[in-house]
C-alpha cells in the first residue's frame, strides 16, 4: 500500500511539473528506438507530411537516412562528407540540410533513394557567423527559416535571432528578406522560475494552430510562440523521456515527433505524440 501511494505522489508531482502543449499529452510518449547508425541523430522531416517514411540525419555523417516508423532498419544517401550536420527539411520536392556554422545543402528528393548524389549544392555563409541547429522549411509559404544557437548578435542579450529566406523553386535561388527576434524575457512572465536564456536546437510551425514550437535541448524546454514570434508557452520537458531533444517536426495528421540524441547508456529515439483535440484524449 504504501508502494502504491508512493507511487500515485510521484506521479501526481510529475504532472504538475511537466506540462504539455494543447493538444498532446507528453506523459504519454510512442517511442521509436533508432539503430546504432542513428545514435547521434540530430533531426527528423518528413515528405508532404506523410510520415510512412521518416527522413533524419545525425551529426557526424553527412548522410540523408530513411526508414518505415517502427522499422529499424535503414538507408542511407550520402550527401557530404563528415561534418556537424545539425536539421533538415524537405519541401518544394528539395532536400535542405542545415550543418551548425550555418552552411545549407540541398538536392532534389529523388535523389534520396540513391547510395550517393553528384546534384548536391552547398551554400555557405548565408546567414553571419554563429552557431544553427533549427531549420524549418514552409511549404505554404515558400520560405526558409533558420535559428540561432549561439550567435554574436545575441551575446548578453535575453534573445534568440532568426533568418527568414525566400525560395524560388524554379530557379533554385534563395534570397533574404528579413530577420527576428524571440524575447526570451517574456519566459518570466509565463513561470518566474524559468531562465531567460534558450539555446534553440530545432524549429517546426504547427501546422494548424500556425504556432512555432521551439525546442532548447540544453535546458530542457519547448517554447510555443504566436506567428510574430511572441511566446505564449514554455514547457519544461522530463530528462527520463527527452534525453537530449535535437529534431522536430508534425505529420499530416498534426502528430508531433521530436528525435532525441542518445549516449553511452540510452539509445538515441523518435518520440511520437499523437493529436487529440481538446476532450478527446
Amino acid at each position: 500500500m504504501l508502494f502504491v501511494l508512493l507511487a500515485t505522489i510521484a506521479c501526481k508531482n510529475t504532472k504538475k511539473k511537466y506540462t504539455s502543449p494543447a493538444g498532446y499529452d507528453f506523459l504519454k510518449p510512442d517511442k521509436f528506438t533508432m539503430p546504432s547508425s542513428l545514435l547521434e541523430i540530430s533531426g527528423v522531416t518528413f515528405h508532404d507530411m506523410n510520415s510512412d517514411t521518416v527522413y533524419t540525419i545525425q551529426d557526424e555523417d553527412g548522410k540523408l537516412f530513411r526508414q518505415k516508423w517502427d522499422v529499424k532498419k535503414q538507408k542511407n544517401m550520402k550527401f557530404a562528407p563528415k561534418g556537424d550536420y545539425e536539421d533538415l527539411a524537405i519541401f518544394h520536392d528539395r532536400v535542405f540540410v542545415l550543418k551548425s556554422n550555418g552552411t545549407l545543402y540541398s538536392f532534389p528528393f529523388s535523389e534520396s533513394i540513391k547510395e550517393e548524389s553528384d546534384q548536391v549544392r552547398e551554400r555557405k555563409r548565408v546567414v553571419p557567423k554563429g552557431e544553427y541547429e533549427s531549420l524549418y522549411a514552409d511549404p505554404e509559404t515558400s520560405k526558409l527559416y533558420i535559428l540561432c544557437k549561439n550567435c554574436p548578435v545575441d551575446k548578453k542579450k535575453k534573445q534568440v535571432t532568426g533568418y527568414v529566406f525566400n525560395y524560388d523553386a524554379s530557379i533554385d535561388s534563395m534570397g533574404s528578406i528579413d530577420s527576428f527576434k524571440v524575447d526570451l524575457t517574456k519566459l518570466k512572465d509565463i513561470n518566474a522560475r524559468l531562465k531567460t536564456t534558450a539555446s534553440p536546437s530545432a524549429l517546426t510551425k504547427n501546422p494548424d494552430t500556425k504556432e512555432w514550437y521551439i525546442l532548447s535541448s540544453a535546458n530542457k524546454l519547448l517554447m510555443v510562440t504566436d506567428e510574430h514570434w511572441k511566446i505564449r508557452a514554455a514547457h519544461k520537458l522530463n530528462s527520463s523521456t527527452f534525453n537530449q531533444p535535437e529534431g522536430m517536426a508534425f505529420d499530416k495528421d498534426l502528430n508531433l515527433y521530436i528525435s532525441n540524441e542518445g549516449d553511452e547508456i540510452t539509445d538515441g529515439n523518435i518520440i511520437k505524440f499523437k493529436y487529440a483535440p481538446s476532450g478527446k484524449k
